[in-house]
């Protein structure tokens, strides 16, 4: 499982919009390989070096994206991530799209949680909205 503060959740697809807005829509994470693929508001779930949360606004040349990690795979903060990655997202590099719609709807229905949790199963990825001290 990961988790996700809801602040910095929001932070995320914040940035991704005032990106869009300011430089020309969202980004494509398939490389151009699935034309008109994920190409509106949200956050990528990103596993590689530790697993994160990714605004997806168009850059301006030269600035970067704003990332979020894991409570429990974070690179600069523990030093387990490797096995926690591989444990949750898997051992191979990758993202999956979370639209930003979905996330608002989860949030505004739990007005208590304070964060995003991610669980993996065989096959599935669950979100859920909770409530932490």
């Amino acid at each position: 499982m990961l988790t996700f503060p809801l602040a910095s959740v929001r932070e995320v697809i914040a940035r991704g919009r005032a990106d869009a807005d300011t430089n020309g829509g969202y980004r494509n994470p398939y490389y151009g390989f699935r034309p008109g693929k994920d190409e509106r508001p949200g956050v990528w779930l990103v596993g590689d070096n530790g697993v994160y949360l990714l605004s997806n606004g168009k850059l301006a040349d030269g600035a970067k994206a704003l990332v979020v990690y894991a409570e429990e795979c974070d690179p600069a903060s523990n030093d387990d991530w490797f096995e926690v990655k591989r444990g949750t997202f898997g051992g191979d590099d990758g993202v999956d799209f979370i639209d930003a719609a979905q996330l608002e709807a989860m949030m505004a229905a739990s007005p208590g949680a304070t964060h995003l949790r991610i669980v993996f199963t065989s096959g599935t990825m669950q979100l859920f909205m909770v409530e932490r001290d």
